[in-house]
């Protein structure tokens, strides 16, 4: 079973990449078994739901001043 710092950091990797099979079932076993990792998970994805917003390039307002 993964330790939490592990799952932590595969939480976080699975936002930027897919994760191995053998990942996401060790990730998916150890979120059943600890609640404090499943509002770890839902707090990451709230986050990167949230950082989306930021992505796309501001307009610019100072041009042609």
């Amino acid at each position: 079973m993964l330790m939490c710092k592990d799952a932590t950091r595969l939480m976080s990797m699975k936002r930027d990449r897919s994760l191995t099979l053998r990942e996401r079932l060790s990730l998916r076993f150890h979120l059943t078994m600890c609640s404090a990792c499943r509002e770890c998970d839902r707090q990451f994805e709230l986050l990167h739901h949230a950082g989306r917003h930021f992505e796309s390039p501001a307009e610019d307002h100072t041009a042609g001043h």
